[in-house]
């Protein structure tokens, strides 16, 4: 597999859209999953998707983030409406073989494959 690779953070106000990205070629069949870290919080699952198996999302992601992947199934998306100062974090896209499942709990170590990080600011 390939690096895993976040693009598209930056800075938006409340209220505000974002989309990320992560090249995430080679892990076809592979669990995918979007988390975040706030400063001083544990890192948090926030979407998972997976083949065969509808998306998943946290309680505060719900109605608001949508995961998915492009056709090539070569990149990673997660498009963010409605955005507000919780949501500040850093973003990873990371993957592992085993399939997602029924979450939370979600545990971040399960996960054998990480992107570098993105960083997501909202103001009020």
């Amino acid at each position: 597999q390939e690096r895993l690779v976040e693009s598209g953070g930056g800075s938006v106000q409340a209220g505000g859209s974002l989309t990320l990205s992560c090249a995430a070629s080679g892990y076809h069949d592979y669990c995918m999953a979007w988390f975040r870290q706030a400063p001083g919080r544990e890192r948090e699952a926030v979407a998972t998707i997976e083949s065969y198996a509808q998306p998943r999302y946290s309680d505060s992601a719900k109605g608001r983030f949508t995961i998915s992947k492009n056709n090539a199934r070569t990149t990673l998306f997660l498009q963010m409406n409605n955005l507000t100062p919780e949501d500040t974090a850093i973003y990873y896209c990371a993957a592992r073989r085993a399939a997602c499942g029924r979450w939370p709990p979600l545990n971040e170590r399960d996960f054998s494959f990480w992107g570098q990080g993105t960083q997501v600011t909202v103001s009020s």
